[in-house]
């Protein structure tokens, strides 16, 4: 397992550590860094991680419970130099291909999300968040300071699969029931402050289970945006199903809600699949174990976009995707983070059932 993670603790104790040095070192004064002392100083307050030269902290070295890390670290975990918080009440910010409100859509910059702010033209930030680069307005962005502390805030642990079929277990050893296999590269949502135990727990598409730290990285993850090109249809695909993707695709970045079927203002994953075939005239249950049972069953070699997949805890469905093409999803996932696209295979899936015959 690797850890490329950092806490708040860890951030405050280094920088105030850096102030420590360079008083102490005005006045030609050693400190040794195994002493009470200077961890007593390290802690004494909470400071800005915006307000230093990241650069010229490549060789201090703090430790706490939960990181080893430099505090130059710092801006290389985030992957962010200019970093770019975006500051909307609710909803998600438009990014534009050009620096104008009538500029192409060509993603969403959900609230509390990251970037890299590259450039500032006027009232316009061009920024790359993720897979996107584009333009947000300035006005809704934190930056400096009030960003790397919001940064802090905002990092939520994540655990990151470095294998292919990743068990996720019922409880944390090797005797219980298996529910959950994850894909090499799967991230999900470390849950109870396990980040550091043998058996991390974690969030599955809203279910609990646990995956052994032995095959897992572990990080600070803060939101990015998302793309509304991410879709790729093959040949032969009907205009129906481009289309229901490209409808479907509207709405990532949206809230998961438990028992929702607002598309806009939040649903789970049984009512995003329910509203958007009922756009195009096919009526599901709101049930993923239902809707199951509502359509063809189809081998994944014949999968098209717009077929629906199903996944479950052990052998019971209890999730359901729209295929979108490439290999990939469009799924109300979890409360953490809403309506998103993943790999297909991001989970062993069930079962795959086509409800549109076009």
């Amino acid at each position: 397992m690797k850890k490329r993670i950092i806490s708040a603790f860890a951030v405050s104790c280094a920088l105030a550590l850096v102030l420590d040095y360079c008083i102490d070192s005005q006045s030609n004064t050693y400190i040794d860094d195994s002493t009470d002392e200077v961890y007593s100083s390290a802690t004494a307050g909470v400071i800005s991680a915006g307000a230093f030269d990241l650069d010229s902290l490549e060789e201090l070295s703090v430790t706490d419970s939960d990181a080893v890390v430099t505090a130059k670290s710092l801006g290389d975990m985030y992957g962010f130099e200019n970093l770019g918080i975006c500051n909307v009440s609710e909803g998600n910010l438009n990014i534009r291909e050009s620096a104008s409100t009538d500029g192409k859509l060509v993603g969403k910059f959900p609230a509390n999300a990251a970037c890299e702010i590259i450039s500032t033209e006027g009232e316009w930030s061009y920024i790359q968040s993720g897979e996107v680069e584009g333009y947000v307005l300035s006005e809704y962005l934190l930056t400096g300071d009030e960003a790397w502390d919001k940064a802090i805030e905002l990092a939520e642990y994540v655990a990151t699969s470095t294998t292919g079929g990743l068990r996720v277990r019922v409880e944390p050893n090797t005797d219980c029931e298996i529910i959950y296999q994850l894909a090499d590269g799967e991230e999900v949502a470390i849950l109870d402050g396990t980040q550091d135990d043998d058996w991390i727990k974690v969030d599955v598409d809203g279910d609990e289970g646990y995956v052994s730290a032995e095959y897992v990285d572990i990080d600070l993850s803060l939101k990015t945006a998302m793309t509304l090109t991410e879709a790729r249809y093959g040949e032969g695909v009907s205009d129906v199903r481009s289309d229901l993707c490209d409808y479907a695709l509207q709405f990532v970045g949206n809230p998961y809600v438990w028992g929702g079927t607002s598309l806009t203002n939040g649903c789970d994953c049984s009512g995003f699949t329910m509203q958007i075939m009922a756009k195009y005239g096919v009526y599901l249950s709101h049930s993923s174990r239902a809707q199951a049972n509502e359509g063809t069953k189809i081998s994944t070699s014949d999968l098209k976009p717009g077929d629906l997949i199903f996944y479950g805890k052990g052998s019971t469905i209890n999730h359901v995707a729209i295929y979108i093409g490439g290999g990939q999803i469009v799924h109300a996932s979890n409360k953490r983070d809403g309506i998103k696209i993943s790999n297909y295979m991001y989970r062993t899936p069930l079962k795959c059932v086509r409800v549109l015959y076009d």
